[in-house]
Formats: structure tokens, C-alpha cells, sequence
């Protein structure tokens, strides 16, 4: 493997704020925040909007995930008058 090509694989915490959910495991992800761990260590940590404690197919439950407003402006544009 070449040297100094490679981006830097570390521990991070994974965070999925709507379901309350986080899980430590190693990426090449980065962010500026930080977190404390239960282990009393701090990681980079990386918000997600969906994990496997929000998938509609691992929970068996339906729910709207939309954060950027996608469909409401889909909505807005596309709407037809009748």
C-alpha cells in the first residue's frame, strides 16, 4: 500500500439524532464536531439522517423522512389546479 495517499482510518461515532441512536466504529469519515463516549474518550462524530433505528425496514415501521423540504417544493411546483 502506498504511503500518505490514504485518508486517515479512525474510530467515529455514527448519530441518528430523530431515533436517539449512536454507534462508535471505525471510517475515513470527517467532521468538526465531537462527542464524549461512554468509554470517556472523544470522536469525531457525523450525523445521519437515517440508521438501521430509523429504516422503515428494520423497524417494520412507515415514516416521512424529508429534511430539506424536498417535497413540499415538489408540491408547490408540480400541483395541479383543478
Amino acid at each position: 500500500m502506498k504511503q500518505s495517499i490514504h485518508p486517515e482510518y479512525r474510530p467515529v461515532v455514527f448519530r441518528d439524532r430523530g431515533a436517539d441512536f449512536a454507534f462508535l466504529t471505525r471510517s475515513t469519515a470527517t467532521s468538526t464536531q465531537t462527542v464524549t463516549w461512554e468509554d470517556g474518550n472523544t470522536y469525531p462524530v457525523v450525523d445521519v439522517d437515517v440508521s438501521a433505528a430509523s429504516h422503515p425496514f428494520y423497524t417494520g415501521r412507515s415514516r416521512l423522512v424529508d429534511s430539506t423540504g424536498a417535497v413540499e417544493k415538489f408540491n408547490r411546483r408540480y400541483k395541479r389546479e383543478n
